[in-house]
């Protein structure tokens, strides 16, 4: 019989409050009070709690305090990776960064979707779609990603944008839910 941090790993439908994810989301919320209190003169320690929030972090990537997370380990950032302040990755499935990816402040990106039938909702499963997005992508300010989008190389998603269907490398989406506004040049 599988755990339900299996369950939850392979995309299928988990209960939150098992007492071993409940363990692993409080361990990452005492690993989160540390980073968003960290002083900004305590770089260095700022970058070690970092790399033990997250489950891998290309060169240079930075998470501009406060940040929030469920889990930590199925965030994967990419090289350059900037998130600015007041970030949320509800990582009950992978969530993955490729190079130079820029989030503007308070982006909020969720993996995590629960059933739609009503009876359903009602046993308390929900279950995790992972996110993707690709190299050189710069998310505005206050924009959503659903669970299960893929974000294609050099995309932007404007500020305020609810991201509901995955976005073609190099165009410009926006609105709510986002729609095309252009594509972009190389």
């Amino acid at each position: 019989m599988k755990s339900e941090k299996e369950k939850m790993l392979n995309g299928e439908l988990f209960l939150p409050h098992d007492p071993e994810l409940a363990a692993e989301r409080m361990q990452a919320k005492l690993l989160l009070e540390e980073y968003n209190s960290i002083s900004v003169r305590e770089k260095e320690r700022s970058n070690q709690l970092l790399q033990e929030i997250v489950g891998t972090m290309g060169e240079e990537a930075r998470i501009s305090p406060p940040f929030w997370c469920d889990y930590g380990y199925n965030i994967h950032l990419g090289a350059q990776f900037f998130a600015n302040v007041n970030c949320v990755m509800l990582d009950e499935a992978p969530i993955t960064f490729g190079d130079g990816v820029m989030l503007g402040p308070g982006v909020h990106i969720y993996t995590v979707n629960h059933p739609m039938e009503e009876a359903a909702r009602a046993t308390l499963h929900e279950y995790g779609s992972p996110v993707t997005i690709g190299h050189n992508v710069w998310i505005g300010g206050g924009a959503i990603i659903n669970p299960g989008i893929r974000i294609e190389d050099g995309a932007v998603i404007a500020s305020g944008a609810v991201v509901t269907k995955d976005v073609s490398a190099r165009t410009l989406v926006g609105g709510n839910p986002a729609r095309l506004i252009r594509h972009l040049d190389h």
